[in-house]
């Protein structure tokens, strides 16, 4: 993620550890921390909610009830307001700096989102969408990426109407991030969740049967939904089809079995539940930028 022209002109480089440069605008503002040292124990907080996202280098985060991670670049943050965080930058240096950026997003904002998604994106069992999971950490996947990376220009531009401008990419924003959310959710609670959520139970049914067909029809069915709303509220929900939920789940299942080097990609693609050979190369390669042969071939390349 490269920052602009527009920020280098502007920023002043007054410190060598969290050098601070910010815009603020009406619901939002853009704080980018460059950091040109070896640092520990730095602290920071902020008086709203706030998404952090790496842009190059690492840091080692110390966060209230968490236990301490590393933050590396295409990795993002959400951190409640007033969250006091504590920051060791063990590789920074003058040639190499350490470079994240902080958005602090007004809570009114995040209301007004969350209303509209209540409105118009329902959820399953007439639930409702609520504030986001703080403390949540994840990788961005590349819709987060290119909003990330145009709300850094439009901060950094000088525009007249940047703030509306802004205030479009926020919505985005925030309702990716609670669909992120919600998958997240979904994966590590579908077991717990499926005695009483009618989209957890599916889940869990789909990652129990990759090996075999899945249908919309089905799926459906055992959700008690028509085929039409199923969907609707799978996509709502989830930020994602469950066409495409199905296939990442065959392709994470499909890497894991291609650590094997002995494993065949004609078993490999069966018993994921593809029922092509040239299907399955497709979906793959799409994911994974290569084809299974050569994926299953560099991880079990000897190292040099």
């Amino acid at each position: 993620m490269e920052l602009s022209k527009n920020f280098y002109k502007g920023r002043r480089l007054e410190t060598l550890v969290e050098n601070q440069t910010s815009y603020t605008l009406e619901n939002a503002a853009l704080h980018v921390f460059e950091t040109h040292q070896e640092a520990e124990q730095i602290l920071l907080q902020f008086d709203d909610p706030v998404l952090a996202s790496m842009l190059s280098g690492k840091k080692i985060m110390h966060l209230r009830d968490k236990q301490s991670f590393d933050f590396l670049p295409g990795e993002s943050l959400i951190l409640p307001a007033d969250e006091l965080m504590c920051i060791d930058f063990p590789e920074a240096r003058l040639n190499d700096p350490t470079r994240c950026l902080a958005m602090a997003i007004s809570e009114e904002k995040i209301r007004q989102v969350i209303m509209l998604m209540n409105e118009n994106m329902g959820k399953a069992d007439e639930r409702e969408w609520e504030f986001m999971d703080y403390n949540f950490h994840f990788t961005n996947d590349l819709a987060l990426y290119q909003i990330i990376n145009r709300l850094l220009f439009l901060f950094t531009e000088n525009h007249p109407s940047k703030d509306i401008f802004v205030n479009g990419m926020l919505q985005e924003l925030i309702v990716r991030i609670l669909q992120a959310g919600s998958r997240k959710a979904y994966m590590e609670k579908s077991l717990d969740a499926g005695q009483t959520n009618r989209l957890a139970f599916v889940i869990e049914y789909i990652r129990k049967n990759l090996d075999k067909p899945l249908t919309i029809e089905e799926l459906s069915s055992k959700a008690y939904m028509s085929e039409s709303n199923f969907h609707r509220v799978f996509k709502n929900e989830l930020g994602i089809s469950p066409v495409d939920f199905i296939n990442n789940e065959r392709i994470k299942l499909a890497a894991s079995l291609l650590h094997d080097p002995k494993r065949k990609i004609k078993e490999v693609y069966m018993q994921c539940g593809f029922n092509s050979l040239s299907y399955f190369n497709r979906v793959f390669k799409r994911k994974k930028q290569l084809s299974p042969k050569e994926y299953q071939i560099k991880l079990n390349k000897p190292a040099s």
